[in-house]
């Protein structure tokens, strides 16, 4: 039986998934954010809505971190915060594809407690709490144990395999991609890719619920230069992230270059 905090998330999750459900991507009202930020539909909107009344509604002194919500920062201050991207993936939503997920967070005292991302469409719903394991659809997931980078299966956006932002060349990975962050980490939680990396600053709700659900599946994670994820920060944005078994996660933050201009 899982904790009431995850309780609350997977319940919220679904509730989630039923609202974007009713929305035709590829024909709901969608607006572009100011300074490049990304686009934002009415689903997004309607979902982080649900979201907030009823997370926030079942635990008031819980800070407050969404994608979809002015942030006033005090929540800074909080113990605990839930951590939220109401669609994760937006651009795939807006395409009617498949592949854009709710990812969902809490965290306490900058270490995330309990997860969850869920697929919709897909019917994929990655579950953790800490020291309880991972989980999809209820079965518990592994991360894969391959330790060489050569031919490794890694989710990296093709940004990131520039030879600039590598000591010496870049590794021959089999490279893939999927364009939901939270995905990815997902994916590699469930040992169906190595790894994945990504070298751009990286905003806290992409990958909140990622992280704990790959390291309760046995992986490693960190930002791009080895630095443990820790959430709830002033200014929400990590230095990327590097996932996979610890050997490989290790080799390759070991490989990338010391400094470069963020991707």
């Amino acid at each position: 039986m899982p904790a009431p905090d995850l309780q609350l998330l997977i319940d919220a999750a679904l509730e989630a998934g039923e609202i974007a459900k009713r929305y035709d991507g590829q024909n709901a009202k969608t607006w572009h954010k100011p300074e490049g930020a990304g686009p934002v539909t009415e689903a997004d909107l309607a979902v982080n809505d649900m979201l907030e009344r009823e997370l926030r509604g079942a635990r008031p002194d819980y800070g407050w971190l969404s994608e979809e919500s002015l942030d006033e920062g005090n929540r800074v201050q909080d113990a605990r915060v839930f951590i939220i991207d109401p669609i994760d993936g937006t651009r795939s939503f807006i395409e009617g594809s498949n592949t854009w997920a709710h990812s969902l967070a809490i965290a306490e005292h900058g270490e995330v407690t309990a997860a969850v991302v869920y697929l919709p469409r897909r019917d994929r719903l990655y579950v953790a709490e800490k020291g309880q394991g991972a989980t999809l659809n209820g079965e518990p997931i592994q991360a894969a144990t391959i330790g060489e980078l050569a031919g490794a299966k890694v989710l990296a956006a093709r940004p990131a395999m520039e030879a600039a932002l590598w000591k010496d060349t870049p590794p021959d990975f089999n490279r893939g991609y999927r364009p939901s962050l939270a995905y990815r980490m997902a994916l590699v939680a469930q040992g169906r890719f190595d790894a994945m990396l990504t070298l751009r600053p990286t905003w806290e709700w992409d990958i909140a619920a990622g992280d704990l659900i790959l390291r309760e599946a046995g992986a490693a994670t960190s930002d791009r230069h080895g630095n443990p994820l820790v959430f709830n920060n002033p200014d929400p944005r990590l230095a990327g992230v590097v996932a996979g078994n610890t050997t490989l996660q290790s080799k390759i933050c070991a490989a990338l270059a010391p400094t470069h201009a963020p991707q």
